[in-house]
């Protein structure tokens, strides 16, 4: 099989293996829609500063509980399948990429029942749907390749987190200004360093995970 077969087929399994449990998923959507209520019940009215830094607080709760899990459940016996199958690269692709197509669907729903419950102080929503889409790509391969490290090491949360904060932090106030920007409804123009930044953290971080999870997969 070609790598992209391989990372086709990888893709769509997770999708059948998450639709047949559905608790995890089920799960998010249900931690999205409560804080969200939460904050309404607790400010019932905000301001467009606090507005935008809610939902990305939001996010990325949502994206540490969806993403940051990606290897720890897979188990000792099916990793080893897989190695006798699939390239590594082929396995950090698909995760990647599912992850991505999972957030960006969170990140939309979480978008649509905020906008619900809080009035829409946005002020280019074209811009603001790029930087969710950025997010939500930055989300996916920094806590996926956070996530096979930790997996290695037998799961450690501590090691997880330690390894997380000082790859989010930059990322975070990245998508901050950015997201901060849309709100203000400012020229685009202005926003293309964030962008460019971001895009390339992206980069950084996917070259990262293709050079070093093969190493990490034949442990």
């Amino acid at each position: 099989m070609t790598l992209v077969s391989q990372v086709q087929s990888l893709i769509k399994k997770e999708i059948v293996l998450e639709w047949r449990s559905k608790y995890a998923i089920n799960g998010i959507f249900l931690y999205i829609a409560a804080t969200v209520f939460i904050c309404y019940q607790s400010f019932k009215k905000v301001d467009p500063i606090t507005w935008n830094a809610l939902f990305w607080i939001i996010m990325l709760f949502a994206a540490i509980n969806a993403v940051a899990k990606s290897f720890m459940n897979e188990s000792k016996e099916r990793q080893l399948y897989y190695y006798t199958l699939i390239s590594p690269q082929a396995i950090i692709i698909s995760k990647i990429i599912y992850n991505f197509l999972l957030m960006l669907l969170l990140s939309v729903i979480a978008l649509f029942f905020y906008n619900i419950v809080f009035s829409n102080p946005i002020g280019d929503l074209f811009l603001y749907l790029v930087c969710v889409v950025i997010g939500s790509l930055s989300f996916a391969t920094a806590f996926t390749m956070i996530s096979a490290i930790a997996s290695k090491a037998g799961n450690n949360a501590t090691l997880m987190a330690i390894l997380s904060f000082p790859v989010v932090i930059p990322v975070l106030m990245a998508i901050i200004k950015l997201s901060k920007n849309a709100m203000d409804g400012l020229d685009r123009s202005v926003s293309t360093d964030e962008i460019i930044l971001l895009l390339g953290i992206n980069v950084i971080i996917t070259a990262t995970s293709l050079l070093l999870f093969p190493y990490l997969w034949r442990e």
